[in-house]
């Protein structure tokens, strides 16, 4: 048994920016817990490679959620992290702050302290812009790469279709007007994709009052009375435990993050009872309040060349993988994601409410589920999608075993609520006016069926719950607020009921951001570090 100030729960996206945080002053010694395996591979380094590792097992959890009447009755796939860096490490890059307003709903659904104003110097903190001359802007650890320029030639029909029904252009996603459409900004760095494992972990390892355990998979949290005492964990076959003498810190995710608290004792009393856990803390709040983006996609057959035609013949990809290697530039240098938008769906709404994709790619021909990204279609061909950016639907993680090898139960309730239907229905006009524009028209040879030109309001909503899917950004399963009752955390991330343990990650959010979550969740991480040094 060994003893440290911190104990880290995760080594994803936030719990590699507390390693560095809580350690850079070289007096606390941390304990870093990572239940999955090294991120020194080619396919997470390698940008365009977040399509080979969406069903690798060695780096990729592979979450089911459970049939949901939503959907349909459908399954849905949930990738998620399993190796340093977590979800950053195979995600696809795009780095969004968030929309000033949806800070200000944090602030006002009791998160004090997270308003706009609170959370825009952190971020600044964090940032280093590295524009498309090579010039950067700011000095944080997180490289945020502005590639426009190698962007694919195809991607004007799509600036040219939404200044013809009047949506906005923006400059920046991460600037003083997000609004509008542009040019989404990645994570990557000279071609490389830096992850938070780059940007954070790797610099805290060097220092000597740094530990990091991998292949570790924590069991619980361990008590005395009412105050977390350390951890019990699994490494090699064989039981370890670890004490504390400041604080442990969950930052295993939104689906692991609830599953420990529970599989620890803190949840719901009947759940608890049920799988013969004695309770700790009672709190019918752990695992709930669960939100996710869910989006769908349109595909076109192109009247010019697009990325399929780059990747798909075998000597496409040499060309591409010779480019990469001698100039690490190129289409496997990027996210497929190269443009879209925050975008308001009608001139009643005070805030954009659709974020919109469109992808120079179509992988129709794939198996259902599968991303070969790689591997595209034999034609030209391209994608148009759309994703509500505030839904309202709530759904639950609970645990379904006291194994903790088991994987929870994921209950997402998609399109439970009223407003959510209404946001899909406008969603689907949104997109079907862009198509109808010249601008798009022109480059559209035919439509891959469902055909959005001829659905009608109800078949929009009809197609979207049967097609839709997530787009990969589950949060809030232990939400921060003022209200007991209805929240696990308090504002400055502290578990309800309990001494000694907090949560820092996605799973805190009091409600979902209007875009892609790992900005947000390692802005939490960064400010949530200076809460805990300013106290420990």
């Amino acid at each position: 048994m060994d003893e440290f100030d911190y104990i880290i729960v995760g080594a994803g996206s936030a719990g590699c920016v507390l390693a560095d945080r809580l350690s850079a002053d070289g007096q606390n010694r941390v304990l870093v817990l990572e239940a999955g395996g090294t991120d020194r591979r080619l396919w997470i380094k390698v940008p365009i490679g977040y399509g080979r590792t969406f069903f690798d097992e060695r780096v990729n959890w592979k979450y089911e959620t459970e049939p949901d009447e939503g959907t349909n009755g459908r399954r849905s796939y949930w990738p998620r992290g399993k190796a340093l860096g977590g979800s950053s490490s195979i995600n696809a890059m795009v780095y969004f702050r968030g929309l000033a307003h949806d800070y200000e709903d944090w602030r006002q659904a009791g998160a004090t302290g997270w308003g706009w104003d609170d959370v825009r110097p952190v971020f600044e903190k964090l940032e280093r812009r590295i524009a498309v001359d090579g010039s950067t802007r700011g000095d944080g650890p997180v490289m945020i790469s502005d590639v426009a320029d190698q962007a694919h030639r195809t991607n004007r029909y799509f600036f040219d279709a939404s200044k013809e029904v009047g949506l906005p252009k923006t400059e920046d996603f991460n600037g003083i007007s997000p609004e509008g459409v542009g040019y989404y900004q990645i994570t990557t760095r000279g071609g490389v994709r830096c992850s938070a494992a780059d940007a954070f972990l790797r610099p805290a390892m060097k220092r000597r009052n740094v530990t990091l355990v991998s292949n570790a998979l924590v069991e619980r949290v361990t008590f005395d009375g009412k105050r977390a005492t350390g951890v019990r964990y699994k490494m090699g076959g064989r039981s370890v435990s670890a004490t504390v003498r400041k604080e442990v810190i969950l930052s295993a995710g939104a689906v692991n993050s609830p599953q420990l608290l529970q599989l620890s004792g803190i949840g719901p009393g009947a759940l608890l009872q049920e799988m013969g856990i004695e309770p700790i803390h009672v709190n019918e709040a752990v695992g709930g309040n669960l939100q996710d983006h869910i989006s769908i996609s349109y595909f076109y057959k192109a009247t010019e060349p697009t990325l399929n035609n780059e990747l798909a013949p075998w000597w496409g990809k040499v060309r591409a993988g010779m480019q990469y290697v001698l100039t690490r530039k190129g289409p496997l240098s990027l996210s497929v994601n190269q443009c879209g938008g925050f975008v308001k769906s009608s001139s009643t709404v005070a805030h954009p409410d659709m974020q919109l994709y469109f992808n120079p790619v179509t992988y129709t021909t794939a198996p259902v589920g599968k991303r070969p990204i790689i591997n595209p279609d034999p034609f030209a061909g391209f994608i148009i999608s759309f994703q509500p950016s505030r839904p309202t639907s709530r759904g639950r993680i609970d645990i379904k075993s006291p194994n903790p090898r088991i994987a929870a139960r994921i209950q997402p309730h998609y399109l439970t609520s009223n407003k959510d239907l209404d946001d899909v229905v406008a969603g689907g006009r949104m997109v079907r006016s862009l198509v109808a524009t010249n601008g798009l028209r022109n480059l559209i040879k035919e439509a891959i069926p469902p055909d959005l030109g001829s659905m009608s309001d109800d078949d929009i909503l009809s197609d979207f719950r049967q097609r839709c899917g997530t787009v990969f950004h589950p949060v809030s399963t232990c939400a921060m607020g003022s209200d007991p009752e209805n929240s696990v955390v308090d504002s400055d991330l502290k578990v309800r009921g309990v001494d000694g343990l907090r949560v820092v990650d996605a799973s805190v959010f009091p409600n979902i951001t209007s875009g892609n979550t790992n900005a947000p969740t390692i802005m939490v991480a960064y400010k949530a570090a200076t809460q805990i040094l300013q106290e420990g």
